[in-house]
C-alpha cells in the first residue's frame, strides 16, 4: 500500500527543504508568501536496514525498499480556508494526505523574514490549525444539512450520524482539532467520508538552527509544552544540516558529519519512520535471487491480504505462506538452515504478517 504524507506549514518555515532532503525530486524554495502555485510531489524510501542485511545473504539482483509520496504544500496563511492567496486550492491537497508532517520554524534568521512578522512557532501551530478546523467545521455543517433532511424521514441510521456530526460540529466550535474528539472509532468511521483535515494524524517538525540539532531550542521547548496533550508524534531536524548530509554521497563522509553534529542518522529517516508509526503501518519482506523487497501493510493484516499488497493475483488463488522471521533468518543465515532448526512455518489465510517476516506466498489461479 502507497502512503502518502502532506507536509504543511507557515510560509518559510523550511518545508520544502526538508522535502527537498527527502525526495530524489527537488523542488525550487522561495522566501515569499503564496509564490508557489502549485504542490511538490516526491518519493521518498523508507530506511529499512533489515534489506541490505537479508540481502547479504541472499545476494539478489536488486534491492527495493518500501516507498513513501510526499507532497510539499506550499504555505498557509491566515485565511487559506476562505481562498486567501490559493489556500483553498492547497487545503484540497492536505485532503488527499493519510498523515500530516507540520513543519515549524523553531530559528531566526534575519535574512528569512517570517510572514507573521516575528519567530513563535506555537502561534504558528495554531494559525494552521484554525484553518484547518474552520475548513472542517465548513464540511461537517453542510453535511448536517444534508443528513438532517434524510433523518426527518425517518431514517434511524441518518439519526444517529447526526448526533455524531452534532458532536464534531460543537468540538470544531471550540477550536478543538477533529482529531481529539471524544468518540470512538466506530463512531468516528460514520463520518469518515469528510475526510477531515484537522483529524488526520500528524507529526510536528520544529525546525532548528544546525547547532541545535541534537538537543533542540527554547522554541521547541514551547512546542513541547504546547502539544503534550496531543496524541501525536513530535521530531527535532535542523532542514539545513539535513540538506548538507544530503548531498554528500560518500557514506565515511555523512558518518563524519553526523557524528559532528551529534547525531546518529539523518533525522529525516526518523522522520519517515515515525509517519509509518502514527498510521499504524510495518514492513514484511519477500525474498529471491531476483530481488529483496520491502512491502507495506497495516498492523494486524493477515497473509491473504498481504499477499495482495503483492499481487491481486496472489490474494485471489492464495494457498499458504511460508514465512520465516527476520531474526532466525540473519541468525541462521539461510532457508534451508531455518528449516533445519525448525524455523520455517507453513501459514494459512489467517495468519497475522509480523513485522519484519520473510514470506514466500504459494497460490494458484
Amino acid at each position: 500500500m502507497a502512503l502518502n504524507c502532506g507536509i504543511i506549514g507557515i510560509t518559510n518555515t523550511g518545508k520544502t527543504t526538508i522535502f527537498n532532503c527527502m525526495s530524489a525530486s527537488k523542488a525550487q524554495s522561495s522566501n515569499f508568501a503564496f509564490s508557489a502555485t502549485k504542490s511538490n510531489i516526491g518519493i521518498v524510501n523508507v530506511p529499512d536496514d533489515r534489506l541490505y542485511k537479508i540481502s547479504r545473504f541472499i545476494k539478489p539482483a536488486r534491492v527495493v525498499p518500501a516507498t513513501v509520496e510526499i507532497i510539499d504544500i506550499p504555505g498557509l496563511a491566515k485565511g487559506a480556508s476562505k481562498g486567501e492567496g490559493v489556500g483553498n486550492k492547497f487545503l484540497s491537497d492536505i485532503q488527499q494526505a493519510d498523515a500530516l508532517i507540520h513543519v515549524l520554524r523553531c530559528f531566526d534568521d534575519e535574512d528569512l523574514p517570517h510572514v507573521e512578522g516575528s519567530v513563535n512557532p506555537v502561534r504558528d501551530k495554531e494559525i494552521i490549525d484554525l484553518e484547518l478546523q474552520v475548513r472542517d467545521l465548513e464540511m461537517v455543517e453542510r453535511k448536517i444539512e444534508r443528513t438532517r433532511k434524510v433523518a426527518r424521514a425517518g431514517e434511524r441510521s441518518a439519526q444517529k450520524e447526526l448526533e455524531i456530526l452534532e458532536v464534531y460540529k460543537n468540538h470544531l466550535e471550540n477550536f478543538q482539532s477533529a482529531r481529539t474528539v471524544p468518540l470512538n472509532n466506530e463512531q468516528k468511521k460514520l463520518v469518515s467520508d469528510l475526510f477531515l483535515l484537522s483529524g488526520k494524524p500528524v507529526i510536528y517538525v520544529c525546525n532548528v538552527d544546525e547547532k541545535s540539532a541534537a538537543e533542540g531550542n527554547a522554541y521547541a521547548e514551547q512546542v513541547k509544552e504546547a502539544v503534550k496533550a496531543e496524541e501525536t508524534g513530535m521530531l527535532i531536524l535542523a532542514g539545513r544540516l539535513e540538506a548538507e548530509i544530503s548531498e554528500l554521497e560518500d557514506e565515511a563522509d555523512r558518518k563524519a558529519f553526523l557524528e559532528d553534529a551529534g547525531l546518529s542518522e539523518p533525522g529525516v529517516n526518523k522522520l519517515i519512520r515515525s509517519a509509518y508509526d502514527i498510521l499504524d503501518l510495518q514492513s514484511f519482506f519477500t525474498a529471491g535471487p531476483k530481488e529483496v523487497r520491502a512491502w507495506t501493510i497495516k498492523k494486524g493484516t493477515k497473509a491473504s491480504r498481504a499477499s495482495g499488497v503483492i499481487h491481486s493475483d496472489l490474494e485471489r488463488g492464495f494457498i499458504r505462506a511460508e514465512v520465516m522471521k527476520y531474526n532466525d533468518f540473519i541468525a541462521l543465515g539461510s532457508e534451508q538452515a531455518c528449516k533445519d532448526k525448525g524455523k520455517f512455518h507453513i501459514e494459512g489465510k489467517s495468519y497475522i504478517v509480523q513485522d519484519g517476516d520473510i514470506l514466500h506466498i504459494r497460490f494458484n489461479v
